[in-house]
C-alpha cells in the first residue's frame, strides 16, 4: 500500500511545483498506472484530490499541532503530512496504517531522520481524533476555532478550505447564501454526458443502456433530455459510444446558454474562445449542414482539442482557427448571425470540478481578468451583424465579470438584452455555477 500512497505523493509534489491543472495531472497519472487494480486507482485519486481540495484546512491544523509550520517544512514532508492528515480526518483508513506508511514514505524519499517527526505529529492528532464524537466526515471541525471575533469569513475559509478573499466575494455578493455556495462547491459532481441533439430518443436510450452495461450509473437531466449525469465513468474514452461520437462531456449550464441563443438552421456562427468545443458542437448541430460555425481559440493546443472533438462527432460544417479573440479582424465586421463569447474567467463557478483554481487566483489577477474580458469584447462584438445575436457567458459567479460586462456591452455597442442575464449558482441544482446573457444588435 505504501507504493500506492507513493504514487499519490508524487502527484501532489508535481501539483505543488507546476502550474499544470490538477485534474489533467491526476488523469495522466492514472493512465500511466492503468495496470493497477481499480480500487487502488480510486484510492490514489481520492488521496490526491482530497488533499488538494482540503489544503487550507489541513495546513491550519498541522500548523496548530506541529512544532514546525507547514511553510517551513521540506516539501516532501509537508505533503506526506497533508496526505496523512487527510486520511485520518476524511477516510476510514486505520490510524496505525496511516502513521506507519507515512513514516515509510519519509524514509524512502531520503528523510529517514524525520520519520520520528512525521510519526509524532500524526499519532498525536490520531489520539485526539479517537476521543471525538463527531461523525466521520466532520472530525475536522473539532480542530477549527469556534470564533474569530465575529470574522466568519475566516471560519468559512477554514471550514470549506477556500481562500478568504474568495469567501469575501461570495459573502459580499450573495450574503447569507455564501455558505450554501461553498458547501455545494465541496461536493463531488457527476460527469455530464450530452448526447448528440440530432439523435432520436430510441438512439439515445440505446446508447445510454450500453453505457449502463459498462457499470456506469446514469440519470437523465430534468432540464435537458439529451443530457445525462454519469457516476462511475472511469476513463470516458473507454465508454461505449465515445469513439462513435455519440456524446460529449458538456454541463447542463453550458447547454442552456447555447439553447438560449436561439440558433436557426442556416445561421453563420462564430465561437470566439471555443476550446474544448462543447458550445461549438451544439451550435453546429443546431445550425445544421445549411449553416456554419467558425471555432477559434488562442493556441494550437486549444484548437487541437476542438478539432479532436469535431472529428470524433463527424461534423463537417465547422472551421477551426487559431486566433487571439482580443485582436480585432476588420474583414469579419458584421459577418455573423450569432457570436458566442465565452470569455476567459476566474472559474469560481466550477471550483468543484477544478479543485486547484482557488489557489491560483488573486485579487490583482481578478482585476486583470476583467480588463482582458473588455479587450475581448472590444475585439469580437463588432462581428455581429445588425439584428444578429451575441451570447456572453462565463463559468464564474462574480458580478464584475458578468453583469458589469453586459452593462459595458449595452452602454458601448448598441445592443439590447434579449434573454437574461441568467446567473446559475452551484447550489441551484446539478449544474455548474455559470452566467449567460443573450443580446441583440439593434
Amino acid at each position: 500500500m505504501d507504493n500506492i500512497r507513493g504514487i499519490a505523493l508524487d502527484a501532489l509534489m508535481e501539483a505543488e511545483s507546476s502550474s499544470f491543472p490538477s485534474g489533467k495531472l491526476i488523469a495522466n497519472v492514472l493512465n500511466k498506472y492503468d495496470y493497477l487494480d481499480q480500487r487502488d486507482k480510486a484510492f490514489i485519486k481520492l488521496l490526491f484530490e482530497g488533499t488538494v481540495e482540503r489544503r487550507i484546512t489541513l495546513d491550519f491544523i498541522l500548523d496548530k499541532k506541529s512544532s514546525v509550520k507547514t511553510k517551513k517544512m521540506k516539501p516532501v514532508i509537508r505533503n506526506i503530512l497533508r496526505m496523512g492528515l487527510y486520511q485520518l480526518l476524511f477516510t476510514d483508513a486505520p490510524a496505525y496504517a496511516v502513521c506507519k506508511e507515512s513514516v515509510n514514505l519519509a524514509g524512502k524519499r531520503g528523510f529517514k531522520g524525520l520519520g520520528g517527526f512525521v510519526n509524532g505529529v500524526l499519532r498525536n492528532i490520531a489520539r485526539e481524533i479517537e476521543g471525538l464524537d463527531q461523525a466521520e466526515n466532520e472530525r475536522y471541525l473539532a480542530f477549527l476555532p469556534e470564533t474569530t471575533d465575529g470574522n466568519d469569513v475566516k471560519i468559512l475559509s477554514l471550514k470549506y478550505s477556500m481562500p478568504e478573499f474568495i469567501v469575501g466575494i461570495f459573502k459580499n455578493e450573495y450574503g447569507t447564501r455564501c455558505e450554501s455556495i461553498l458547501d455545494a462547491l465541496m461536493k463531488t459532481r457527476d460527469v455530464s454526458l450530452r448526447f448528440r441533439s440530432d439523435l432520436s430518443e430510441d438512439e439515445i436510450r440505446k446508447a445510454a443502456d450500453d453505457i449502463k452495461g459498462a457499470g456506469v450509473t446514469l440519470r437523465q437531466s430534468a432540464d435537458i433530455p439529451y443530457v445525462y449525469h454519469a457516476h462511475g465513468t472511469g476513463d470516458i474514452r473507454r465508454l461505449p459510444g465515445y469513439e462513435e461520437g455519440l456524446f460529449i462531456i458538456q454541463d447542463v449550464s453550458s447547454c442552456k446558454a447555447v439553447l438560449a441563443l436561439g440558433v436557426q438552421k442556416g445561421d453563420k456562427i462564430l465561437d470566439c474562445c471555443a476550446a474544448p468545443g462543447g458550445k461549438t458542437i451544439l451550435a453546429s448541430e443546431l445550425t445544421g449542414p445549411e449553416g456554419s460555425v467558425t471555432s477559434c481559440d488562442v493556441s494550437e493546443s486549444k484548437t487541437d482539442l476542438i478539432g479532436e472533438n469535431i472529428s470524433r462527432l463527424h461534423l463537417d460544417n465547422v472551421k477551426v482557427l487559431v486566433r487571439d479573440a482580443s485582436v480585432y479582424v476588420p474583414e469579419d465586421r458584421e459577418k455573423y448571425d450569432c457570436v458566442i463569447l465565452d470569455v476567459p474567467c476566474s472559474g469560481l463557478g466550477v471550483i468543484g470540478k477544478k479543485r486547484d483554481i482557488k489557489y491560483n487566483l488573486s485579487e490583482e489577477g481578478l482585476n486583470s481578468l476583467t480588463e482582458l474580458q473588455k479587450k475581448i469584447i472590444d475585439g469580437c462584438v463588432p462581428y455581429v451583424r445588425k439584428g444578429g445575436k451575441l451570447l456572453y457567458s462565463t463559468c464564474t459567479i462574480r458580478r464584475a465579470e458578468n453583469e458589469e460586462q453586459v452593462l459595458y456591452i449595452t452602454n458601448n455597442y448598441g445592443f439590447e438584452i434579449e434573454e437574461g442575464p441568467v446567473q446559475l449558482l452551484p447550489d441551484d441544482s446539478e449544474q455548474d455555477g455559470f452566467f449567460y446573457c443573450v443580446l441583440k444588435k439593434k
